[in-house]
């Protein structure tokens, strides 16, 4: 245990090559994305998206819990280069919104909950993140109403839990994802 421990407090210093291998263009370790960014008006929105699961602390989560509020999703996995970049942005806006109003949640689609833990301890992440890959049952709820065919993809939810707003790919800083959230804050119910 205390080797493992070890091994991630070490890998904080060293040279990142899945991050590295994405700024050189190689596009390993993802599913390469257009970065589109497409909003949905109120009137073409699909259903409420109701989705649950375990988080990678082990606690239970249901998307009921933020009800009324504006919910940020983002799909990533540790191994994923864009996702391990946006990181810090997706950190950003979560700081500057998260609270009564807006909610962050990640679904990781590939590890295992001591892998996603590392990962948010390593950049800082604050907001929780389900884990996905056993059941999938999160994607799944989602592709009934929108493509997740990317990682990451960042979706925005109004305050009744539709998608009101879809990142394909990175967030690339975070003036897009915070217009994205005030816009979604700025809608009446």
């Amino acid at each position: 245990m205390l080797a493992a421990v070890f091994a991630i407090g070490l890998s904080g210093c060293a040279p990142d090559p899945v991050s590295d291998s994405f700024l050189k263009g190689e596009n390993t370790g993802y599913v390469a994305a257009d970065g589109a960014i497409v909003e949905i008006p109120i009137a073409e929105r699909s259903e409420p998206v109701d989705f649950s699961g375990i988080t990678e602390t082990g606690d239970d989560f249901d998307s009921a819990d933020n009800a009324g509020k504006v919910t940020v999703v983002n799909f990533w996995y540790a191994g994923c280069a864009p996702c391990r970049i946006e990181a810090k942005d997706l950190e950003g806006v979560w700081q500057e919104y998260g609270g009564e109003d807006v909610a962050f949640i990640g679904i990781n689609t590939r590890d295992q909950a001591d892998t996603a833990q590392a990962f948010s301890d390593e950049f800082g992440i604050t907001y929780p993140s389900l884990i996905d890959v056993n059941t999938a049952e999160a994607k799944l709820a989602f592709s009934k109403v929108v493509p997740i065919q990317a990682t990451p993809t960042t979706l925005v939810l109004d305050r009744q839990g539709r998608v009101a707003a879809r990142i394909i790919g990175p967030i690339d800083g975070t003036s897009i994802l915070s217009t994205l959230v005030k816009d979604a804050l700025a809608e009446t119910p």
